[in-house]
C-alpha cells in the first residue's frame, strides 16, 4: 500500500429477516445494495408436536416453574439452516417481524437460534429489531433509522398463551378421552368459545314462540299518493293504551271490523332533523364483522386476504385494537375529501376515535387503513389483482376515508293518523345532506352503510286535518323469533364483547372449532354437534371455573398485563397450574363417564336384529351405528339427502357431503359413475318458482 493512501472501506452486510417472501419482494424495494433480505416463513421454533414439552417444577408453597423445550418445527429445517449460514456473514441482523406479539416472539426465536449458532465463532453481528406498522418507503426507512431492543414483555405474553394453551391441551385432553370418547381434545379458549353457541342452540330450543298480529292500511292522500301505516295504538276514553298486543285472530278481527267503518284523518305531523356520524375505522374485530356481512367471508379468509394486503405495502398492519389514525393519514385523507368531494364534506376539525377495550400493548397502534388514500378503489382494482383482495381493499379504502367524512343529515317523518279508536303511523326518511354516506351511494352493499339506516322512505306532501281514503286493510299473523343463531360476524362479536380470545385468534379459534367437529356450519350459521354439547356439558360439570366467561376474559386481561410489563408470566402461570392441575387430578380420579347422544333412525340394526342404527358424531362426521355398541360392531355410512330435488345429469337423488376441509357441497348419489356437484344448495321446483317470482317482483296467488 502506497503511503498517503487510506485502505478501502470495507462493505458492511446487512441480513433483514422478515416472515413472508411477499414481505422480502416489497422491503427489497425500499432498502438500498447493502441489504440482504430472507424470510423465516413464520415460526422457526415452538414446542414440540408429539410431547408436552414443558418441563414443571414444583418449588413448594404452592409455586412452580415452567420450562420449555424448544425445537425447530417441521420443514424448516432448511430455512434456518440458512440463515444461520448468512447470518454468518453478516454484520448486522436485523429482525422484521410482524409489530405485536407473534411477530415479537418470531424475531426472539430467531435471535436465539443464530446467536446459539455463532457461538464462539470470531465474527459476531449486531442483533436490532426493527418494526413497523405498514410497508411503505417512509415507514422502512424511519424504522431501520430507529431500531430498539426485543421487547421481552411482549415475548414472555406470547410464551404464556403458548404454555397456557398446551397445559390445558394437553392435560386435559386425555381425561376426555376417558370419559367422553377417544380422540377428543381440549382447549383454554376454543371451549369457551363451544359453550358459547351450545348455550345459544339451548336457548333456541327452549324457545316458546308467542302469537301476534300485524294490522295495517293501505290509504290515499287528497291528491292521490298512497302509503302504508300501521296500528300501533288503541285508544279508550281516558288514555291510549301503553302497549298494543294482539295475540290472536279473533282479536286482529274485531281491529279489521272497526278500520272497514271509520274515517280516515291525519292527526298529526312530526318532523325533527337526525345526524348520523360515520362509523370508526377498522381494527381487526370490525374489519372480520364487516367482511362476513358484506362479502359472506369466514374470519380466517379475511385475514388471510388482509395478509397479503399488508405484505404488499397496500394497508397498514390489520392486526389491531386501536382505532388511531397517524396524523399523516389523518391529513392526507382530509386532503382527498376536499379534492374530492369539496368543503362541505369535510368537517372543520379531523374526527378522532376512542379506542375501546383496556389494552392495545398486543396489537399496532393504529388502525387498518390503506397506506396511500389516493389510490381509490376503482385505480386499485385497474391493476392485476386477484378479486377477493380488490374487494378487501376498497372495503377498508371506503370505511377510512368515511370515517374523516362529515355527518348526514336526515328529516325524519312521523305521520300519525286516526282512525276511530285506532291510531295508525307511517314513518319516512328524507336525506337533506349525504354526507360520509356519499361514498357508498353507488354501491349500496359497502360496509360504510350496513348497520345504519335503510334505504329512505318517501312519504307524499300531506297536512294536519286532510283526510284519507282507505284502499285496503290487511292482518298478518306472526310470531316471535327465538335467538338467532351465531355467524361468523355475530360471533366474533360476542367474543369480543366477552373478552375471549384477541381480534387476532378469532379465526384460529372459529377454525380450530369447526375442524375438531365440535360445531358445524350450515348456511352460514353455527350448530353445534352432539360431540360439542357433551364435551361442553362434562366440562361445565367438572371444570365450571375455567368454563366462566369472565374467567376466561381475566385470564386474557392478565397476558395483556404481561405484555405491558405490569405482571410477570411465571407467576400468573404458577397461580393458574396450582389450581388447575389439583382439579384435574380430582375429575381423572372421580368424574363419571358420560355418553355423546346418539340420533334414533327408527330402523334395527341388520347385524344383530337387536339393537337400533343410531346416527353418531365421529372424527370425520356423522355416520351410522348399532346401538349396541361395543358389543355390535356395525358401521355404516350416514347419507343426507336433500329432499324435492334430484341430479340435472341423471335424475337420480342428490345428496350433501363434506370435503376434506369440512365444507358443504351437494352431489349426485350415484358418483363415480355420476360426476355432478355443486357448492350451492339445489332448489326443489317449488323454490325455484318462487325465486322467479321474486326476480319479476309478481306476487303468487295461493
Amino acid at each position: 500500500m502506497r503511503a498517503g493512501h487510506a485502505p478501502p472501506l470495507q462493505k458492511i452486510m446487512k441480513l433483514v429477516i422478515v416472515e413472508s417472501p411477499t414481505k422480502t419482494k416489497s422491503l427489497s424495494k425500499y432498502l438500498g445494495g447493502d441489504f440482504e433480505i430472507l424470510a423465516s416463513m413464520g415460526h422457526v421454533r415452538d414446542l414440540p408436536k408429539s410431547k408436552f414439552g414443558i418441563e414443571i417444577k414444583d418449588n413448594g408453597d404452592d409455586k412452580f416453574s415452567f420450562e420449555p423445550t424448544y425445537a425447530i418445527m417441521d420443514k424448516k429445517e432448511d430455512t434456518v439452516k440458512r440463515l444461520k449460514v448468512e447470518a454468518a456473514r453478516a454484520d448486522e441482523v436485523i429482525l422484521a417481524s410482524d409489530p405485536d406479539r407473534e411477530g415479537e416472539a418470531i424475531a426472539w426465536h430467531v435471535e436465539q437460534i443464530l446467536k446459539d449458532a455463532l457461538k464462539g465463532k470470531k465474527k459476531q453481528p449486531i442483533f436490532k429489531r426493527v418494526a413497523y406498522n405498514s410497508i411503505t418507503k417512509e415507514a422502512i426507512l424511519e424504522a431501520m433509522e430507529n431500531p430498539r431492543e426485543i421487547d421481552m414483555n411482549m415475548v414472555n405474553s406470547q410464551q404464556a398463551r403458548r404454555f397456557l394453551d398446551r397445559l390445558v391441551g394437553y392435560k386435559l385432553s386425555p381425561i376426555l378421552w376417558k370419559k367422553v370418547r377417544r380422540g377428543l381434545s381440549a382447549g383454554r379458549v376454543q371451549s369457551v368459545a363451544v359453550r358459547l353457541i351450545v348455550d345459544r342452540e339451548r336457548e333456541i330450543e327452549k324457545f316458546i314462540p308467542v302469537e301476534y298480529w300485524q294490522i295495517r292500511a293501505l290509504v290515499k292522500t287528497e291528491k292521490g299518493d298512497e302509503f302504508w301505516v300501521e296500528l300501533a295504538r288503541l285508544r279508550s276514553a281516558t288514555a291510549r293504551q301503553a302497549k298494543l298486543e294482539i295475540r290472536n285472530g279473533v282479536e286482529a278481527k274485531e281491529i279489521l271490523d272497526v278500520l272497514e267503518t271509520v274515517d280516515y284523518l291525519i292527526e298529526d305531523i312530526k318532523k325533527s332533523e337526525r345526524k348520523t356520524q360515520p362509523h370508526a375505522p377498522f381494527k381487526t374485530s370490525t374489519l372480520q364483522q364487516a367482511a362476513a356481512n358484506v362479502l359472506g367471508w369466514s374470519a380466517k379468509k379475511t385475514m388471510n386476504v388482509a395478509q397479503k394486503l399488508y405484505e404488499q405495502g397496500d394497508i397498514t398492519y390489520h392486526r389491531t385494537d386501536s382505532f388511531n389514525l397517524a396524523p399523516v393519514a389523518i391529513d392526507a385523507t382530509r386532503k382527498f375529501i376536499l379534492e374530492e368531494y369539496g368543503e362541505k364534506y369535510l368537517p372543520k376539525v379531523p374526527r378522532m376515535y376512542k379506542t375501546s377495550g383496556k389494552v392495545v400493548a398486543q396489537e399496532a397502534h393504529e388502525a387498518v387503513r390503506p397506506t396511500h388514500i389516493e389510490v381509490t378503489p376503482e385505480k386499485y382494482t385497474g391493476q392485476e389483482m386477484p378479486i377477493d383482495e380488490k374487494k378487501l381493499y376498497s372495503l377498508i379504502w371506503r370505511r377510512t376515508v368515511a370515517c374523516q367524512m362529515a355527518e348526514a343529515i336526515f328529516d325524519d317523518t312521523k305521520v300519525v293518523v286516526k282512525a276511530g279508536t285506532c291510531e295508525l303511523t307511517a314513518n319516512g326518511i328524507v336525506v337533506k345532506f349525504d354526507g360520509w354516506k356519499k361514498l357508498f351511494a353507488k354501491d349500496p352493499t359497502s360496509p360504510g352503510l350496513r348497520g345504519a339506516s335503510n334505504e329512505p322512505v318517501a312519504l307524499p306532501e300531506m297536512k294536519v286535518g286532510e283526510k284519507l281514503t282507505k284502499k285496503k286493510i290487511e292482518s298478518l299473523q306472526k310470531f316471535t323469533q327465538p335467538p338467532a343463531r351465531f355467524n361468523d360476524a355475530s360471533l366474533i362479536k360476542e367474543l369480543e364483547k366477552k373478552g375471549i380470545g384477541r381480534p387476532s385468534t378469532y379465526a384460529a379459534i372459529i377454525s380450530t372449532i369447526i375442524d375438531r367437529r365440535y360445531v358445524e356450519q350450515k348456511d352460514k350459521k353455527f350448530f353445534p354437534t352432539s360431540i360439542g354439547k357433551a364435551v361442553v356439558d362434562f366440562l361445565m360439570e367438572n371444570f365450571p371455573r375455567e368454563m366462566e366467561y369472565e374467567f376466561t376474559a381475566k385470564m386474557e386481561d392478565s397476558l395483556d398485563d404481561i405484555a405491558s410489563g405490569k405482571v410477570k408470566w411465571m407467576e400468573m402461570l404458577s397461580k393458574f397450574w396450582g389450581d388447575f392441575s389439583r382439579k384435574l387430578f380430582k375429575v381423572d380420579k372421580d368424574s363419571a363417564r358420560v355418553g355423546v347422544p346418539t340420533e334414533s333412525t327408527g330402523q334395527k340394526c341388520p347385524e344383530c336384529k337387536e339393537g337400533e342404527i343410531v346416527i353418531r358424531d365421529g372424527k370425520f362426521g356423522k355416520f351410522l351405528s348399532c346401538n349396541r355398541y361395543p358389543e355390535c360392531k356395525y358401521k355404516a355410512p350416514y347419507i343426507l339427502y336433500v329432499d324435492g330435488v334430484v341430479c340435472e345429469k341423471c335424475g337420480k337423488r342428490v345428496v350433501m357431503k363434506k370435503t376434506k376441509t369440512n365444507r358443504d357441497f351437494y352431489g349426485c348419489e350415484d358418483y363415480p359413475n355420476c360426476t355432478w356437484a355443486s357448492w350451492k344448495k339445489p332448489l326443489t321446483k317449488e323454490e325455484e318458482k318462487q325465486a322467479e317470482v321474486k326476480d319479476t317482483g309478481e306476487e303468487v296467488e295461493e
